[in-house]
């Protein structure tokens, strides 16, 4: 038998256990390099892919509970860190099997793969990219009530990609990690109570003073609204056809049903005292100024 690999330690080991196992040289030898080769990748990637499983899972895992991150965010990470290691065990092995010039080949073939890919996927390997952000920074987290934009809602699901925000009109929306960590993002809850915000537009000729007092007695006699942090009322703004009078609550347990019904109900009462009281919500209207001219025109027959 004959060839550059053969000549090594491990080639004349693997050649000698061929001609044990019976077979014959004249058989194995056009192909010794070959098979030598392959046995040389086989054990090495057997070897590296044993140590990934025994040392390094276990090392990342043991780093990943140190951060404290849930179950979503560590089943995205683990499998990425895995791929990484298994890539760089494939190459570890090449090179060991002594396929160096296949091994130039496939990283000059990658490399161009990769550019191409890189121009063809750039949304999504912008939205990879702030996955990975979400994950490591944690603005927020599956379960939490976020606000972006225009749109608001609780998390349901984190990944790499996408995350999966379900809307208090019970709506599933699929957004884009980019559009998430590129905007500001609210976060109104505080541990185990959240924090809600609703403007009662009052009319310009209505006693302030009593209607922010309605708005807390409300808010107060409510069962499902917390005294402490007690509700507040705060003049937000002066609109067109109305005083827009803002007030904060907070609720202990903020999910989507609660927060829909207690909303609800406390809108309902502070409107039904506005009514009892003479307080007026106005809704917008318009005043339209200027002459209307009648072009003259050929009169229809009666």
């Amino acid at each position: 038998m004959s060839g550059g690999l053969l000549q090594t330690g491990a080639g004349r080991f693997i050649a000698d256990t061929l001609e044990t196992v019976g077979v014959p040289p004249e058989l194995a030898g056009p192909f010794g390099d070959t098979i030598v080769g392959v046995s040389l990748f086989g054990i090495a990637f057997i070897l590296l892919y044993v140590v990934g499983k025994r040392f390094i899972l276990p090392l990342l895992n043991r780093v990943l509970n140190a951060r404290d991150l849930d179950r979503h965010a560590k089943t995205p990470i683990r499998k990425l860190v895995w791929l990484v290691y298994l890539f760089v065990g494939i190459t570890i092995a090449f090179g060991v099997a002594g396929y160096d010039d296949f091994l130039r080949s496939l990283a000059t073939i990658a490399a161009a793969a990769t550019l191409a890919i890189g121009f063809a996927m750039q949304d999504v390997l912008k939205n990879f990219v702030a996955g990975i952000f979400i994950f490591t920074e944690r603005p927020f987290k599956i379960g939490d009530w976020i606000e972006w934009d225009d749109n608001t809602g609780v998390v349901e699901d984190i990944s790499l990609r996408v995350t999966r925000v379900r809307t208090f009109d019970n709506e599933l929306l699929t957004v884009p990690n980019s559009q998430l960590t590129d905007n500001v993002v609210k976060n109104p809850v505080d541990a185990d109570k959240l924090r809600l915000k609703f403007v009662f537009g009052i009319g310009y000729d209505d006693d302030i003073d009593a209607a922010t007092d309605i708005i807390l007695e409300e808010a107060r006699a409510h069962d499902g609204i917390m005294d402490a942090p007690e509700p507040s009322v705060r003049l937000t703004e002066l609109g067109d056809s109305d005083v827009g009078l803002q007030s904060r609550i907070w609720i202990a347990s903020p999910s989507r049903a609660d927060f829909v019904k207690i909303r609800g109900e406390y809108v309902k009462r502070v409107k039904e005292r506005f009514d009892e009281e003479g307080i007026d919500i106005p809704y917008p209207h318009r005043t339209l100024t200027g002459g209307i001219e009648v072009a003259d025109g050929p009169v229809a027959e009666q």
